[in-house]
């Protein structure tokens, strides 16, 4: 453990071995700190409110504040938390929220996550597994981001939007809606607009199974006038697969409603080139 004498550290931090912790850093209240996590120069850590658990080997560069109170005027110093897992990067200046009473009160951080500089994770939000976050892009509470996605800089999303697996969101969007499983949105307001092929390839998902799923999108996206009829479409045409039926449910479960502009504006190269 080596710790810069000009960090001010609580008592109550609990710090596992091989944890450096820079110069002028602020550690305080019920954080826990998992061994080979690197928190470089003036980094806060924690705050007087809720836990701040943080996993093995994550990195925390200048400026970040993790662990601070949510964003919401109703929120009355309750014991909620924030759980960072392992293997994530935190650019300058980025910022994550402990939740709120309103959901499981727990905000979570999965695995091997990159957050570019001045991105922020709002209070109640769930992140996944091999997210890249780029810069100064912004998640309203409950936002909910799903396993290797990819967000563009300068992206807002509402708050209890979804974002389903494998999507890729471009540079400058805003998020209102859920938007689908594999595919790739933009604009303001986002809307998907094509099948994130590129994505699916480079995460080793078989040529026949893109086809597959690329099939099954274009007919939610440019082939049917509303959600139902498209579902009923895609039991009929397409081969029925774990990654199908993740598709359809994501839809089922939407609260929000799908990000599905008009179908004739829903046109772009099949490959994303």
């Amino acid at each position: 453990m080596k710790i810069h004498p000009s960090s001010i550290i609580d008592g109550d931090v609990k710090i596992a071995e091989g944890v450096e912790i820079g110069p002028y850093c602020v550690i305080q209240g019920n954080v826990t700190i998992g061994k080979g996590t690197w928190v470089e120069g003036h980094v806060t850590l924690g705050s007087r409110y809720g836990v701040l658990e943080i996993g093995e080997n994550n990195h925390f560069c200048p400026g970040s504040v993790i662990g601070g109170a949510p964003q919401d005027v109703t929120y009355k110093a309750e014991p909620t938390r924030l759980c960072i897992g392992n293997n994530n990067t935190f650019r300058e200046f980025s910022t994550a929220n402990i939740a709120t009473t309103k959901a499981d009160r727990e905000t979570t951080i999965g695995d091997n996550n990159y957050l570019m500089s001045y991105t922020h994770v709002g209070h109640d939000s769930k992140i996944g597994n091999n997210v890249v976050i780029a810069n100064n892009t912004h998640l309203g509470g409950h936002t909910v981001i799903e396993d290797n996605v990819v967000i563009g800089g300068v992206c807002a999303f509402n708050q209890f939007v979804r974002v389903g697996k494998g999507a890729f969101i471009a540079g400058s969007s805003v998020v209102i809606k859920d938007v689908l499983p594999f595919t790739r949105a933009r604009g303001n307001y986002a809307i998907c607009v094509a099948t994130n092929k590129i994505g699916l390839v480079r995460k080793g998902v078989a040529r026949d199974e893109v086809e597959n799923i690329h099939r099954a999108i274009r007919i939610l996206l440019m082939g049917s006038d509303t959600m139902d009829e498209g579902i009923e479409r895609v039991h009929r045409e397409c081969v029925a697969s774990t990654n199908i039926e993740y598709l359809l449910k994501f839809i089922r479960s939407s609260k929000r409603g799908i990000a599905r502009g008009h179908r004739t504006l829903t046109q772009e190269p099949e490959d994303g080139e």
